[in-house]
């Protein structure tokens, strides 16, 4: 290992990333120096990892690599594993074009929740294709304190619980998991959703993602907060034939998420690096266990 790492600093509507470049996958990110990175005081701070990866040279991602070049091999702040972040494609997609592998246009994005489409305007937003909504079948309740409300259960390719209430202050601090039942609903934990109506085809959330508490913005999570209105407000794309879009507003800024009727769903916002510098090697092994 070099004594130093190449790394950048983005974000998409404040949810904020370490990015670790590593085409040939060299570089030993054991979950330790993942949460050290993303320490917001000891480290860098962060929300999570971006470790970006030629899918060739990753065992999770040779499969994808004849469709997408590269793989985003994402972290949540704590270090542990996760299968996607649709705010972290778009950065991840800002990178590849800052650091010269991609123009604006198409590409395609490997991840652990599959092969991601995105399109880079020339200047502006990033629009991702997020892959379709899975609802599960079965009732969940989440709780703070002694508030409880029923919510939607809607995968993106990870797991997402969705509850209307009536202000969003009701979520609490959101500083430790929101309790939900049962608890045979999410065995891997999962990330909640408190969402308010703004308006027509309006909505604004807070969420505590798992792994790494409240965040200012969740992509896979304004999906599946999207979906979960439309259902409730009697829209299905599948069913009318028309798309479905509904404005998203996060406490980092505002996404706006469409589902077409062939169930795919496309997300748009912003995607910002701000800096970039170096990590020293010797303090990241100092880190690790």
């Amino acid at each position: 290992m070099s004594t130093r790492i190449a790394f950048l600093k983005g974000h998409g509507t404040e949810n904020d990333f370490v990015i670790v470049p590593d085409p040939e996958n060299a570089i030993d990110l054991p979950p330790a120096a993942v949460a050290a990175l993303c320490d917001r005081r000891a480290g860098i701070g962060g929300d999570g990892l971006l470790h970006v990866v030629r899918s060739a040279a990753h065992p999770e991602a040779k499969e994808m690599a004849a469709e997408a070049e590269w793989f985003m091999d994402y972290r949540n702040g704590d270090g542990s594993i996760a299968e996607m972040c649709g705010n972290g494609v778009r950065v991840f997609a800002r990178y590849l074009q800052r650091a010269g592998h991609v123009t604006e246009g198409d590409i395609a994005i490997a991840t652990r929740g599959g092969v991601k489409r995105a399109h880079i305007a020339k200047e502006g937003d990033v629009t991702v294709g997020m892959g379709k909504a899975l609802l599960p079948e079965g009732d969940v309740t989440v709780s703070v304190g002694e508030r409880s409300w029923p919510a939607r259960n809607v995968n993106m390719g990870n797991p997402h619980a969705v509850a209307f209430v009536d202000d969003l202050d009701h979520a609490g601090n959101l500083f430790a998991p929101p309790p939900f039942s049962p608890v045979s609903a999410y065995p891997d934990g999962v990330n909640v959703e408190f969402v308010v109506d703004r308006g027509p085809q309006h909505v604004a959330l807070r969420v505590h993602e798992r792994g790494a508490g409240e965040t200012r913005s969740c992509g896979t999570g304004a999906c599946a907060v999207a979906v979960a209105a439309a259902r409730r407000d009697g829209a299905d794309p599948g069913v009318t034939g028309t798309p479905a879009t509904y404005t998203v507003d996060v406490p980092g800024g505002r996404l706006v998420i469409s589902e077409r009727p062939d169930g795919e769903i496309e997300m748009t916002g912003p995607a910002v690096i701000v800096a970039e510098g170096e990590i020293d090697a010797e303090w990241l092994e100092t880190v690790n266990p």
